[in-house]
């Protein structure tokens, strides 16, 4: 497959978010982008609700969540946008589960999680949610798999992960779905496990290479890449910067030796990261430097190397991003993050809303 060159990447300022905010998670539904939640500048969690219409490009209210909560799974069923636990009013984890029907524009209460919980990672299989993770309010990362009956509006325990963790990552494909990193406690575990939807049951996979924090994992055809964040000081060691790359070759079933020019052109973590069009397109996040880094760079599958990109006219972190089917937008079939690349005529456009900082 011929990659667009890294000329044909431009940015593009949309319409800002009503309010500024971190920790808020975003969710595509009928080709429309929808901001659930986040934490306004005090570090208090809000109940804001918003949809994003990209052919208008701008940003409509819609009812608020009944519970004002940050760092929130989110999962779609059809045109129903399910709210799952994340950081309520207190500082504390939550239970609450609520659901939003697009279509009447309406919020219910479902059925609230066993326990209390933050940073769980979930997939949707079959109008099935499946969870797995987190942390309570105990601040213990949870072993948890469960799965939620949406007719039975019921959460069903499944065989526990192998390793407890809150943020991880999952990627379903097929009907397996691939959990890689997240947390215990402050620190960065690098544990990869694949749980069998048929079989219900888990599979331990060879772990990450290097055990990083604030990193970001992505999924490409035939890849899963881990790339950049943060190594983590522990006896004599000061917390590093990485620019790393590693990569699972999914048919192999193994990592593979990735050579150093193929890294980072630049070291960082906590930045937004999306796959398109063959390429990997990492933006923003901290580094050595002592500002908020506003670089941009995409990574050359061919080359095995990472090409530097325009940098986002907005520096930041700690931002949220989605990648956009562009067949969902009604056009045609193509993809765009957000903020994202997306491709008209050869061109690539590199979106932001800087009110997400």
């Amino acid at each position: 497959m011929e990659v667009p060159s890294v000329k044909d990447f431009q940015w593009k300022t949309l319409a800002p978010l009503p309010s500024p905010r971190v920790y808020c998670s975003l969710v595509e539904a009928g080709g429309q982008v929808f901001a659930i939640g986040g934490c306004d500048d005090n570090g208090t969690p809000m109940d804001c609700f918003e949809v994003y219409s990209p052919e208008a490009n701008q940003w409509n209210s819609l009812p608020p969540m009944p519970t004002a909560r940050a760092g929130v799974a989110v999962a779609t069923l059809g045109k129903r946008i399910m709210v799952i636990g994340g950081v309520g009013a207190n500082q504390m984890p939550l239970k609450i589960v609520e659901m939003y029907n697009i279509e009447e524009g309406k919020w219910k209460k479902r059925n609230s999680l066993r326990e209390s919980s933050m940073g769980i990672s979930v997939s949707v299989k079959d109008y099935r949610i499946y969870a797995a993770g987190g942390m309570g309010v105990d601040l213990r990362p949870h072993n948890y798999m469960q799965h939620y009956d949406m007719l039975k509006d019921i959460w069903v325990s499944l065989a526990n992960m192998p390793t407890p963790r809150y943020a991880a990552t999952s990627f379903l494909r097929g009907t397996k779905i691939y959990v890689l990193g997240g947390r215990q406690s402050k620190y960065a575990v690098n544990a990869f496990e694949v749980f069998d939807i048929e079989t219900r049951s888990w599979t331990k996979f060879p772990s990450v290479p290097s055990k990083r924090a604030f990193s970001s994992f992505l999924c490409t055809e035939d890849n899963i890449f881990s790339i950049g964040g943060l190594r983590q000081g522990r006896l004599y060691r000061q917390p590093k910067f990485m620019k790393n790359v590693d990569v699972f070759d999914i048919e192999q079933g193994g990592w593979m030796k990735i050579e150093r020019s193929s890294f980072l052109k630049k070291r960082r973590a906590d930045f937004i990261a999306g796959y398109l069009k063959g390429r990997i397109i990492v933006a923003g996040g901290l580094g050595n430097q002592p500002n908020v880094l506003e670089s941009a760079e995409a990574f050359h599958p061919g080359k095995n190397k990472w090409e530097s990109l325009p940098p986002m006219p907005t520096p930041r972190c700690a931002c949220s991003n989605i990648v956009i089917p562009r067949k969902s937008l009604h056009t045609h079939g193509e993809e765009s993050p957000f903020p994202y690349h997306h491709h008209q005529k050869g061109k690539g456009i590199c979106t932001e809303n800087a009110a997400t900082m």
